[in-house]
């Protein structure tokens, strides 16, 4: 199988190109968007080829803090992004959404390594790096969708809270049905893309290895591997966030928060 075909800066000229497109079409159809378009694409060059040269480095030094270093930098920007979508005034937030992807990711980081890819080094960065990336991106938005359908639920549905309390339900009890739906909602992306994927979708790892020159069965093992360990790790963070955030609008006297 040939190795993969190599890419210079001509031909992410050329890939620029389609930005340019989007652009033109998007000034056409009266949309609005060219501004979004063109900042996002040079945040998208900027960003990677930033993060290629670190991740260059680290790979040179194959050092346990370098590699833990980029995981927690990536931990804490994910945090950051999920909270502020779930609610950007309250500061709290940051501790709940940090801890419940520390906690999602090491978990299903720590099972996939230790008894499926057992690499030499745990902290091999050829591995860690990229799966906690894709996990941890996924139980990111994962965190998001339930902790901002759960806080938008709840806000909306205070009378109805307020009553089950007053007869005599507990604060779980009160909100189990918004906290069960919000939970739903944020697996759904996941399941529909684990009913397709292959028939529908080739999902990025599948295609990058494929791409690379891997050969494709063994590229399917590792994608069927990233689903699995996403699935799990965004059931997760879910949970623990839900479990959180519902915390945050009661009392200790379990009286709902106005």
């Amino acid at each position: 199988m040939n190795g993969p075909v190599e890419l210079d800066f001509g031909d992410l000229g050329w890939a620029l190109g389609m930005i340019g497109m989007c652009a033109v079409l998007s000034r056409l159809s009266r949309l609005d968007l060219e501004g979004q378009f063109l900042l996002a694409a040079g945040r998208s060059i900027l960003q990677l080829l930033v993060v290629g040269y670190i991740l260059a480095i680290v790979f040179e030094l194959d050092n346990p803090l370098a590699v833990l270093g980029i995981v927690g930098v990536m931990m804490a920007i994910a945090a950051v992004v999920a909270k502020n979508r779930i609610d950007r005034r309250d500061k709290g937030l940051f501790p709940l959404v940090f801890g419940s992807l520390l906690v999602s990711s090491t978990l299903t980081l720590g099972y996939t390594i230790a008894l499926i890819v057992q690499p030499e080094r745990w902290y091999s960065p050829q591995y860690l790096i990229p799966l906690t990336g894709m996990v941890l991106g996924n139980a990111m938005n994962s965190a998001s969708l339930a902790g901002e359908r759960l806080t938008g639920s709840i806000e909306r549905n205070h009378l109805e809270i307020e009553t089950r309390l007053c007869l005599g339900a507990d604060p779980r009890q009160s909100i189990e049905t918004y906290r069960r739906e919000a939970i739903r909602a944020s697996l759904i992306p996941t399941l529909n893309q684990m009913m397709v994927v292959g028939l529908v979708s080739l999902p990025g790892m599948f295609t990058g290895q494929v791409l690379a020159g891997i050969d494709p069965l063994n590229a399917a093992s590792y994608q069927i591997l990233i689903l699995f360990a996403i699935a799990l790790a965004n059931l997760l963070t879910a949970l623990f966030v839900t479990e959180g955030v519902y915390r945050r609008f009661f009392n200790a006297n379990w009286q709902l928060k106005k």
